[in-house]
């Protein structure tokens, strides 16, 4: 609900020096005369309304009235008339609001009588308890006047006896009415108070405390609308009032214009004022509005977001709070600007910022010391570009619209407005956020939460780092890098998922350290070349200067700036929020009785029903809004029961807005029958028991994050592989442990921290050297886009002439010396042979290094003196590499080649020893397998597998591959083009998820989380979903436009081990998916409401698997095959035990061929694959016998084949095996060897290709042509 203490009204005591044409009033305090606190019925009015709700909110208090002192007797003395004098009554301070300090803060210019009534006034407050929780503040002041000798209150009248005895005629009392709450409703309750102050003109003094009560009850029974599309309407005469929702649930609630400060600041001074936010600098901004204090000081923390503000924040300093600038630590707070010169005098390192006249200034004692960074140029420039082409001003948006004759219809056009334009706004100050912070998940290891901030530093420009350094050690840096490290999906990640490049997406998964590509340098090179031709046209007499513009603020609204200079940088501007829902709250009549508010809530109830009723089953987005705010709703009817249906159904419709807490205390606060009565619905048992079980799960996440150390001790395996981890070089855990052996050859097994140390330099520098490198236009014109250049010799001598030779991760190529040119030596496929060699020259013999390359007969020769070992090394490293990609189908071969290569580099570089050569050869790994292992797999096998990939590219150790599931691909005018793509989704271990375009097998989408517990099954229900059976019984939706997983299917009670769609219904509206759950339960359910539309038990557990044939679900448990009717009638049941009288075994899996009319199963310790005939499953079944077979695990059915994956023996070897068997012959046609461990999971891409992933030792998948 709308929470906090809505409606607490301050009245000054005011006191008059003349009884007419004062001139001269003293200064006067301001007192709270009465404070209204919800619930405004007590237990005793409504016995619905509190019978359970009690224990779910605080206190329940209805109001409170200002204690007053009796006055002394003989002050009473002399003044004519009864003296009434009120009892006294207690005060409490609602929801930890500081009284003393709230009036101040009401009237914190100070409190005068006027002479005049002056017009009424909003401002906004923000307070801040010792928790440092926020509760936000709407003041409104309007004058009422004053009359002689009385003060109406509470429909009393009371003397001031510390008044004179004076006459008040003609005389302005200020009054204050504040409404607080939880939430910055700012524009909101702004209306409301508005629509207030009209009906309290119309009110006689002693009217005026019922009103503000009845309009204090109202508030308090609004609701705060759940994070989503959905807004909430309430009426309140005349206007209209929208209670705007977040947009999710990580999001802040804006309900401000965020342009304001655009208006008071040039696009220059507000990237200044952020850098002041970013460096957490102490801040003061000053106006003569003090409306405008909080309102703008709000809009530059919404500008930051994600980012956040994390120290005091006091936007309205009354003239008695002034002291609080002095406070020694950051802040951020508001004076008026009468006080400016005060302030800047009196407080040292001030950030004084006047919106007023749109400038920024420092404390005059500081004004030499307080050093503000600029923000990063590009990204400041394409900022104010951006900035420029925004339409600031709704006069110039509506000039051809004709005057509106509705007041609520001109709101909603300047509300839609004000929506397109924040949208905007947010757009650009995030893109802001993401050029400038973009490149900080690169020095971020995720495993051991560590962020390298020195070798981020060293990627920035020279110009950058001081702004740099002063962020980078900022609490406000320190939790954005937690959310980075915790792969929190907020808008910031969003976007910058969003606008990264192809390349940069997919080289995200390459082990090998990145490298600038031909495609990077050369725009590099054009974009100096640019900039060069923009400083010569700058230097040159009486051409325009093109440095960023001095805008006046006021005059940038409409025009569309030309920003074709900067690439995208209008791309933000594009873009067009969609209009929200609103939701109407029925009226609210009579708010303080009792029966008129249980109405209120029986018509809300009525009005969300008919609404649901209303909805297209497949707008879940909007549906779970309804069911969050039914199940609020009924919570304050006291139907326990039927709030927590409602939010159960939040599983089903969006999870993200599940409010747990609240659930949670809804729970504890049951009586024991309603428990019990709950803990008998099926769907409510499972909800309780995981709220009541697992209260703690969120707060074990671990958020710590740590700056890379150096070590300073010897380090054992162990610790030497965290380290490396750390530090970015290499993740891979075999491999770290071959750079182990090789930095330790020939001494004890431990690394020294010099060691460590001359290591991690050597790669740093040489890392440096290659982001340097430039390569001139005629040799980029030879070499593939995606090429880069990894290793570089010293000038040599060579057979092709004087030059450097150059590797990339495809050839070797010389870079000639005088005239730059290029030379191709040889792509890695092609070289034939690789020597190290000497070569006469003089009287001595220098070492050379001599490559024989295919198609030539010349033999390329190289005197590479010193470098020739380290050469040889990696050549031939290099040219097994290629050799194993190329036999094995596997690019990721290369890309492990090229880190070995790199590691043999800076080894070598690190000993500097005559053992070094030795010492890197230990990370010579391929080309060891390479003479020791045949590497040539069997030639069907190479005949039929097309390319392998891995998901666990990236990733400590290898991953098994628990699930696949391809999707084809569909054109949809509402998707990115890359969204159209098919795809192969890939389950990994502990519920992780990977997508890979299957277009061009690169990655779509890194691995996000279903859950934590194994993944056993995915099938696409329509074109929108994808369904995730795990092991944790839980279903997971996943919405694959957006790759989120926001619903959950709970309705099993153990391990989902099936997933079936109906063939032909894949694309169909209403399609239905079954589902089956190790205990033996098959749902059916509908795939557009999510309902379970039937189900059924087994009578045995251990259902592994279900198929679809004949109008009759065919389910496999280890005992039987049973043959059931959808609605759970078994028709027929193969039973093992019949056929396999000799032997103990089970079913492990089965596929059904119905033309052939076959059952096709495997079973547990059975090298054979046995086929029943459907016509007769009482027959002996017939024998597929699988030669070298130890265990099959999985088995599809593609055209007229069976395809079974195994783990079996290959030359003597244990090797993942996958056999290809015809189905109308019955024999093995191919056994294909292409898995280093036991092909775990097979899945069809159209029965064009067949996919088969493999276990921990290896996690890779292969691609395999079909027939």
């Amino acid at each position: 609900m709308l929470p906090g203490d809505p409606g607490i009204t301050g009245q000054p005591s005011a006191q008059v020096a003349q009884k007419k044409g004062v001139k001269h009033l003293s200064a006067l305090d301001p007192e709270v005369l009465s404070i209204f606190v919800p619930p405004f019925i007590s237990k005793g009015d409504s016995q619905m309304a509190g019978a359970n709700c009690g224990t779910l909110g605080k206190t329940r208090r209805r109001s409170f009235r200002k204690k007053r002192e009796r006055p002394r007797p003989e002050q009473w003395k002399g003044l004519s008339g009864p003296s009434r004098v009120p009892e006294p009554e207690d005060v409490t301070v609602p929801g930890g609001v500081d009284l003393l300090a709230l009036p101040q803060l009401c009237f914190p210019g100070g409190v005068c009588v006027a002479t005049e009534p002056k017009e009424d006034r909003i401002h906004f407050l923000v307070l801040t308890d010792v928790c440092g929780t926020r509760t936000y503040g709407v003041v409104a002041q309007y004058y009422r006047p004053l009359h002689d000798e009385y003060c109406f209150y509470n429909g009393t009248t009371h003397w001031e006896p510390s008044w004179p005895a004076v006459g008040a005629a003609g005389c302005f009392v200020p009054y204050a009415v504040c409404v607080v709450s939880r939430f910055p409703y700012y524009n909101s309750l702004k209306d409301c108070l508005s629509c207030l102050l009209a009906n309290l003109k119309l009110c006689k003094d002693f009217e005026v405390d019922s009103p503000i009560k009845d309009f204090a009850a109202k508030l308090s029974l609004i609701p705060s609308p759940p994070p989503g599309p959905l807004h909430l309407v309430f009426h309140m005469k005349p206007l209209q009032i929208v209670f705007p929702a977040r947009a999710d649930p990580e999001s802040p609630i804006l309900d401000l214009d965020l342009h304001l400060p655009l208006l008071c600041f040039r696009p220059e001074k507000v990237l200044q004022v952020l850098t002041c936010f970013l460096t957490e600098q102490r801040i003061v901004f000053f106006s003569s509005d003090w409306a405008l204090l909080t309102l703008v000081a709000e809009c530059f923390m919404a500008y930051l977001y994600p980012l956040q503000w994390q120290h005091p924040f006091v936007p309205i300093l009354s003239d008695q709070m002034l002291d609080f600038v002095m406070a020694p630590t950051s802040f951020l707070m508001g004076c008026h600007l009468d006080h400016f010169e005060e302030v800047s005098k009196e407080a040292d390192g001030l950030v004084l910022i006047n919106i007023d006249h749109g400038s920024i200034t420092y404390s005059k004692s500081t004004n030499d010391n307080v050093d503000i960074p600029d923000v990063p140029l590009l990204a400041a420039q394409t900022f104010i570009q951006r900035v420029q082409s925004l339409q600031l001003h709704h006069e110039l948006h509506a000039a051809h619209l004709l005057s509106s004759t509705d007041l609520n219809e001109a709101q909603a056009h300047r509300r839609a407005w004000q929506q397109k334009l924040n949208c905007q706004i947010q757009q650009t100050t995030l893109q802001l956020l993401v050029s400038i912070f973009r490149d900080v998940k690169n020095h971020l290891n995720y495993e051991h939460r560590v962020f390298n901030s020195e070798e981020f530093l060293k990627t920035r420009a020279a110009g950058d780092h001081q702004f740099y350094k002063q962020v980078l050690d900022t609490y406000m840096f320190h939790s954005f890098l937690k959310a980075r490290l915790n792969r929190r999906m907020d808008a910031f990640a969003q976007m910058d998922l969003d606008t990264q490049s192809e390349e940069d997406r997919i080289n995200g998964t390459l082990v090998s350290p990145r490298r600038p590509t031909v495609e990077k340098i050369a725009s590099r090179k054009s974009s100096h070349l640019q900039v060069t031709h923009r400083r010569m046209v700058v230097s040159m007499p009486n051409l325009q200067d093109i440095a960023m513009p001095e805008l006046a603020p006021r005059n940038s609204s409409l025009r569309l700036t030309d920003t074709a200079g900067c690439a995208g940088s209008s791309a933000v501007l594009n873009v067009t929020p969609k209009s929200p829902y609103t939701f109407k709250i029925p009226e609210i009549h009579f708010p303080l009785a009792s029966e008129c508010v249980q109405r209120y809530y029986a018509d809300f109830v009525t009005l969300l029903s008919k609404a649901m009723d209303f909805l297209a089953p497949d707008n879940s987005l909007l549906l779970a809004r309804y069911f969050y705010l039914r199940g609020l709703v009924h919570l304050m009817q006291g139907q326990l029961l039927s709030a927590l249906l409602d939010f159960q159904n939040l599983y089903k419709t969006d999870i993200r807005i599940f409010p747990a807490d609240l659930v949670k205390r809804t729970v504890e606060s049951m009586s024991a029958p309603e428990r019990a009565q709950a803990e008998r619905a099926p769907e409510l048992m499972r909800l309780i028991s995981e709220i009541l079980d697992k209260p703690h799960e969120a707060s074990k996440l671990d958020d710590h994050v740590k700056n890379f150390e150096l070590p300073k001790e010897y380090m054992q395996l162990d610790d030497f592989m965290k380290r490396v981890q750390e530090s970015g070089i290499v993740k891979d855990a075999s491999t770290i442990q071959r750079l182990f052996e090789a930095l330790t050859v020939g001494q004890q097994k431990q690394i020294d921290p010099e060691t460590f140390k001359d290591f991690y330099n050597c790669w740093k520098e040489t890392e440096a050297e290659a982001q340097e490198v430039s390569l001139p236009w005629l040799v980029m014109e030879h070499l593939d886009k995606n090429e880069c250049v990894y290793k570089l010799s010293s000038s040599v001598r060579t057979n092709l002439g004087v030059g450097k030779i150059a590797m990339t991760q495809k050839r070797l190529f010389l870079l000639t010396e005088g005239r730059p040119g290029y030379v191709e030596i040889s792509t890695f496929r092609n070289i034939e042979e690789v020597r190290s060699t000497s070569t006469a020259f003089l009287l001595r013999r220098i070492p050379a290094l001599k490559i024989k390359v295919a198609s030539k007969k010349e033999v390329f020769e190289a005197n590479l003196k010193t470098e020739c070992d380290l050469w040889h090394l990696m050549v031939k490293e290099m040219w097994a590499g290629k050799k194993l990609a190329d036999d094995h189908k596997d690019p990721q071969y290369i890309q492990q080649a090229l880190t070995h290569v790199l590691l043999m580099d800076a080894v070598v570089g690190t000993l500097q020893s005559p053992g070094a050569i030795y010492a890197a050869s230990k990370l010579s790994y391929f080309d060891k397998m390479r003479k020791e292992v045949p590497m040539a797999l069997p030639k069907t096998t190479v005949e039929t597998l097309k390319h392998k990939i891995n998901p666990s590219a990236g990733e400590m150790f290898p991953q098994a591959v628990d699930a696949l599931l391809y999707t084809p691909g569909h054109l949809d005018p509402a998707e990115k083009v890359e969204d159209a793509h098919p795809k192969l989704w890939c389950a990994l271990s502990d519920g992780k998820v990977t997508v890979f375009d299957a277009s061009s097998w690169t990655i779509h989408q890194h691995s996000f989380k279903v859950g934590t517990a194994k993944v056993n099954c995915m099938v696409m229900a329509d074109q929108n979903q994808v369904w995730v059976g795990s092991e944790d019984s839980v279903i997971y939706i996943i919405n694959v436009h957006s790759m989120s997983c926001n619903k959950q299917l709970t309705d099993h009670c153990s391990s989902v081990t099936d997933l079936i769609v109906q063939d032909g219904q894949r694309v169909a509206r209403c399609s239905e998916v079954y589902s089956c759950s190790m205990d033996g339960t098959v749902l059916a359910w509908n795939v557009s409401t999510l309902q379970v539309t039937s189900r059924f038990q087994l009578s045995s557990g251990g259902l592994t698997s279900i198929r679809l044939h004949g109008g009759c679900l065919w389910c496999c448990t280890g005992n039987s095959i049973m043959v059931m009717t959808t609605n759970g009638f078994l028709c027929q049941e193969l039973k093992i035990e019949e056929h396999f009288k000799d032997i103990s075994t089970s079913f492990l899996a089965f596929q059904l061929l119905p033309e052939q009319e076959q059952l096709w199963a495997a079973c547990a310790g059975c090298s054979e694959v046995y086929i029943w005939s459907l016509k007769d499953l009482a027959q002996p079944p017939q024998r597929v016998p699988l030669k070298d077979c130890s265990e099959i695990i999985c088995m599809i059915r593609v055209k007229k084949q069976v395809w079974v994956g195994s783990r079996g023996l290959w030359q003597g070897t244990p090797r993942g095996k996958i056999y290809v068997i015809d189905a109308e012959r019955k024999t093995v046609e191919k056994e294909l060897v292409a898995h280093t461990d036991t092909v775990r999971t097979l899945c069809s891409a159209e029965d064009r290709y067949v996919l088969s992933g493999s276990g921990r030792e290896e996690g890779k998948i292969a691609i395999w042509k079909g027939e």
